[in-house]
């Protein structure tokens, strides 16, 4: 059965909308039952024609609304929904742990609150340097004796280093100059899991026995000392260990998590959100093995260059920076001992001021938004040594 375009087409069309917003978050089994005989062509013709119009925040509610409906929905959403990398859309909570897309950087936007010490990712609505945003993350500075470290949380309002919310940390050394990060879930097979004291920061509650959670190191941050800035601007060198160097080539593929993982109760600290049963992580053969067997991806800065007539170092941020700051930057791909081509110029990550506390970070394919915002909190950090 086909659907055309006509006056009764989105009147149905509303009323699933609206039946989805009126059942959200009520008791999966009461629901079960009204829609579980439902056509399944009729519902999967209805549910494509929603995810394909609404396909902007906040009208994209309307699609993580039908994902919460009953069991046989949220299947079929899951199937219509693609991920960042395909579609360039982020919808689930899950969507901030996938690549980005390909082919455009992902608008997004960090308001800073210096008197609480805490950062939110948004994502970009329109084509203004700052507007209301979707909320994405939330990140929560902690000051220790020998160290720094952020905790990422998928809660605005919750952001402990115990929290039922928190996806992954950045941890920094003493002196703010090398940092790692750390998702708080397996990313890809083989990850380092690292055992420490500090390990409980992260994941605290239990998960899966099967893929146990704890401290994963995701990537490596490190910036060069140049003391009272006399080489120039900072510079910055990533080794991405949970993305295999071959991503970024023609073809070329990234560990994607396509589900958040459940602890023994049958709930986790995303589940309040997706609201989903599934615990598996996407694998393939060119994504974590490639990882171990070739080396990671590592980014570095893009060479700015000098203004004589400003009398300063610039880069072109195509209007997306308005500010003069040592944080701003732009990261592309390293070489790395082989020659450079096309995909090695490409700007995979881009970061700058735009007011007193707001910035804007722009990213794509491989990074995920968890692993860009990682990466842009460590250009927070106070460095002594390297400015």
């Amino acid at each position: 059965m086909k659907w055309g375009y006509g006056s009764k087409s989105r009147c149905r069309q509303s009323s699933v909308v609206a039946v989805a917003e009126e059942t959200e978050g009520i008791d999966e089994g009461l629901v079960e039952s009204c829609w579980a005989n439902l056509p399944l062509e009729l519902l999967r013709e209805v549910l494509m024609r929603i995810e394909d119009i609404e396909s902007k925040w906040p009208l994209r509610k309307s699609v993580v609304a039908c994902s919460g409906v009953c069991r046989s929905w949220r299947e079929i959403m899951k199937e219509l929904v693609k991920t960042p990398e395909v579609s360039g859309k982020l919808t689930f909570p899950i969507s901030v742990k996938q690549p980005g897309p390909r082919d455009t950087l992902l608008q997004c936007f960090i308001k800073r609150n210096q008197t609480t010490q805490t950062y939110h990712l948004y994502l970009s609505l329109t084509q203004a340097l700052a507007d209301d945003g979707k909320f994405l993350l939330a990140a929560r500075k902690y000051r220790r004796a020998t160290c720094t470290d952020y905790t990422i949380s998928l809660d605005a309002n919750e952001m402990s280093k115990g929290g039922g919310t928190c996806i992954g940390k950045l941890r920094s050394n003493f002196l703010g100059t090398k940092f790692t990060a750390y998702d708080s879930i397996l990313p890809y097979a083989g990850a380092k899991l690292v055992k420490s004291r500090s390990t409980r920061l992260v994941g605290s509650k239990q998960m899966n026995p099967r893929v146990p959670a704890g401290n994963y190191e995701v990537a490596h941050i490190s910036y060069e000392l140049n003391v009272l800035g006399a080489r120039g601007p900072r510079r910055m060198h990533c080794v991405m260990d949970a993305i295999p160097a071959s991503a970024i080539k023609p073809g070329g593929i990234a560990p994607t998590q396509v589900d958040f993982l459940m602890d023994n109760s049958g709930s986790s600290l995303p589940m309040r959100f997706l609201r989903s049963k599934s615990s598996r992580l996407e694998k393939s053969s060119s994504g974590p093995i490639e990882t171990q067997r070739e080396g990671s991806l590592v980014l570095k800065n893009k060479a700015p260059r000098w203004h004589e007539q400003l009398q300063c170092w610039c880069l072109n941020f195509h209007g997306r920076v308005t500010v003069a700051s040592v944080k701003n930057f732009q990261l592309v791909a390293s070489p790395e001992n082989g020659a450079a081509g096309p995909e090695h110029e490409k700007v995979i990550l881009q970061f700058g001021k735009v007011g007193k506390d707001m910035f804007t970070m722009d990213y794509r394919y491989p990074l995920s938004a968890f692993q860009a915002f990682a990466i842009c909190l460590s250009s927070f950090d106070t460095k002594i040594a390297c400015e």
